[in-house]
């Protein structure tokens, strides 16, 4: 497990669990804020990339006609599960990544 501390002074893992609570907005907020930890930027990246990314999808899904609403209730509860998921391995510790957007967010890290 990470034990470095951030600049919010908490260690990196419950700083990078953080990244997830509020989707991309709470990522957005650890983005400006913690500089340094790569770790904590990493999951900060892949809560911002993720989460507006299932905004579009989402708002796509709606406006199907006739099933938009049944679709996105079945999106919404796959995403709480994610969400759920990527808190878990940042807490962990775990620089666990999604397909596509893990390397996203790796890249920008670099």
């Amino acid at each position: 497990m990470t034990t470095t501390r951030t600049g919010l002074g908490l260690p990196s893992n419950v700083t990078a669990t953080l990244a997830y609570v509020f989707g991309a907005v709470s990522g957005v907020i650890l983005l400006m804020i913690e500089r340094d930890d790569k770790f904590v930027r990493f999951h900060a990246w892949q809560s911002v990339l993720t989460f507006l990314g299932a905004l579009l999808v989402s708002l796509l899904v709606t406006s199907f006609p006739v099933f938009g609403g049944l679709l996105n209730a079945a999106f919404t509860a796959g995403l709480v599960a994610l969400w759920v998921l990527l808190m878990v391995k940042a807490f962990a510790g775990e620089r666990f990544k999604l397909p596509y957007v893990g390397e996203i967010a790796e890249r920008q890290v670099r």
